[in-house]
């Protein structure tokens, strides 16, 4: 069982440091999440019952592959993921150039979470077909590999084509959301899926049945990778039980079950308090994995 950290809603000027914790904690992955701006957005956000989303214009949403960036040069083991990139939103060449740049600076320490989106409003923005999302994103994704591979790829209305620089290794593609759609995209051209809602057990068994009936329809048979936050207290014999359903790792962010004496200590929102978790999570969890 990997453990990836939650990192969306830290401050910008956190993170840094909290790559560093994560790394010397055990944690395997560290995740931040994708947006471009915040407005009065009409498109209602899917994961909460009003519609509104969970965080305000002072929320920090940094670039994705400039942060990873920063906190690829601070450690040497930690991996890197957008939870989850809107590629969709972006032209191809935007997208395979800011990813394969990351997986160079940082040794192969990238995976690339990628997702539809929600926001009508920012592919709007940014000039891109929101009602065509998931049919480009389909298509993108292997090109994207092609491009990272530093093959020549011919597309239509281009000459032959290579982008420079290219990882040596593979960049894993996890496909993240929680639609039928979805999970169909990531059996069919994922090398994982990750989560985006909270799942009870019983939830998740539920999705990892239909996963395992989609990868057996594309004759998927190699390793799947499955990131499944969990709606259950830390516990080592969860995860325990959770690896051997087919999960292969979950998301915590240890500061969203910080005791009351933890938040008068530290302050809430703080960098000592969510180090301070981490830690005490690793104690408790990970250490005992």
């Amino acid at each position: 069982m990997r453990f990836w950290l939650g990192a969306s809603f830290a401050d910008t000027d956190q993170f840094v440091e909290l790559a560093r914790a994560a790394e010397r904690f055990g944690f395997d992955t560290l995740t931040l999440s994708d947006h471009l701006f915040y407005a009065d957005f009409q498109t209602p956000y899917p994961y909460s019952k009003s519609g509104k989303p969970r965080w305000d214009a002072a929320t920090h949403w940094p670039d994705v592959w400039v942060t990873i960036g920063a906190m690829s040069s601070v450690t040497s083991t930690l991996r890197f993921a957008p939870n989850v990139y809107i590629a969709p939103a972006r032209d191809l060449f935007t997208v395979a150039k800011q990813v394969s740049t990351a997986a160079v600076l940082s040794g192969d320490r990238v995976t690339f979470g990628v997702g539809v989106g929600w926001c009508e409003e920012e592919f709007t923005a940014t000039g891109q077909d929101f009602h065509t999302r998931g049919r480009r994103l389909n298509a993108m994704i292997p090109v994207l590999r092609e491009l990272w591979s530093g093959r020549v790829v011919t597309l239509d209305g281009l000459p032959e084509l290579s982008i420079a620089p290219t990882p040596a290794k593979p960049i894993p593609v996890l496909v993240g959301g929680d639609s039928e759609a979805a999970l169909k995209r990531a059996a069919r051209l994922g090398d994982g899926w990750i989560g985006n809602r909270i799942y009870t057990e019983e939830q998740l068994d539920e999705v990892l049945a239909t996963l395992r009936d989609l990868l057996d329809q594309h004759g998927r048979t190699g390793e799947f990778e499955i990131i499944a936050p969990l709606a259950a207290m830390p516990d080592a014999g969860t995860y325990r039980r959770l690896a051997a359903k087919g999960v292969t790792g979950t998301m915590a962010a240890p500061w969203w079950l910080a005791t009351p004496e933890e938040k008068a200590r530290y302050g809430e929102g703080s960098l000592a308090l969510k180090v301070a978790t981490m830690e005490r999570f690793a104690e408790e969890v990970i250490a005992k994995m």
